[in-house]
């Protein structure tokens, strides 16, 4: 991309946020009302790229830049940094984190650079005034939490601590669904029961933390195979609709048993 076509976004993005004569919804946004929609661009591009179009994967590249661009100015509006600032910084880390390609360092595997790699995150968040030495520092909490746990998991691993294969997984899995059944027994005797109810919510967040360290484990991205799950479901349930509304018939006006056997058609289909 020319400087020129960057330069254009900046001042679309300028005017938008010029008072009085701007944009009146972009003028009553903040960073923390934005952050939801930067969040969901991103996952439109990693739809696109899942989807595997380019020209869709292009126009929301661009919404994604854009909400870089519109962070940075609401930045510069308050003295902060500006957009090139931004710029300027990602330049300088990538260069800085890698030693082995701007610089003499070299490293025997992509593991050994990883960890280099690790080692130049640890000294930065040490040089920004972060005293956090734990294995886990640097951990944002603000990204999917089923992402959060991978990271959490990985970062553990990297000292040793984790499972020495994926069959010890699997063993803990079947261990944590009897625990939820058995917490699910507690709530159906007692519905009124809040400890209950917070034990279930409790044993079922340990059972998807197990199933996210199975994909780690199976070199699985979480966020791809459950994007395929739900594509599929969509695909067969959406094919459901269609064979009832062929047969003269609402899904919805049908029993379990009827729209199972929908079900078990649209899975034929495919």
């Amino acid at each position: 991309m020319a400087v020129g076509d960057v330069r254009r976004l900046l001042e679309i993005m300028a005017r938008l946020r010029t008072p009085v004569t701007g944009c009146p919804w972009d003028l009553e946004q903040d960073f923390s009302t934005i952050a939801p929609y930067t969040i969901e661009e991103a996952y439109e591009v990693a739809d696109a790229i899942d989807r595997g179009d380019l020209p869709a994967l292009k126009d929301e590249l661009g919404d994604l830049l854009l909400q870089v661009v519109f962070h940075a100015r609401m930045a510069e509006e308050q003295g902060a940094f500006a957009f090139a600032e931004v710029v300027e910084a990602i330049c300088d880390k990538m260069v800085r984190r890698h030693p082995h390609v701007f610089g003499d360092a070299s490293f025997a595997d992509a593991e050994a650079q990883t960890a280099n790699w690790e080692q130049i995150k640890r000294a930065e968040r040490a040089a920004a005034g972060d005293a956090d030495a734990s294995a886990l520092a640097g951990i944002a909490r603000g990204m999917p939490e089923w992402q959060r746990a991978v990271k959490l998991q990985s970062r553990a691993a990297k000292v040793g601590f984790d499972w020495p294969g994926p069959q010890p997984v699997i063993d803990k899995l079947h261990e944590e669904i009897d625990e939820v059944r058995v917490e699910f027994a507690a709530v159906a005797a007692d519905p009124a029961d809040v400890e209950a109810q917070a034990r279930l919510q409790e044993e079922i967040g340990d059972l998807l933390f197990v199933a996210a360290n199975l994909a780690r484990h199976a070199k699985v991205d979480v966020g791809s195979a459950l994007r395929g799950a739900n594509h599929k479901f969509e695909r067969r349930f959406r094919r459901m609709e269609a064979l009832a509304e062929a047969d003269g018939v609402r899904l919805h006006d049908l029993p379990l048993d009827a729209q199972d056997g929908y079900w078990e058609r649209a899975k034929r289909g495919e």
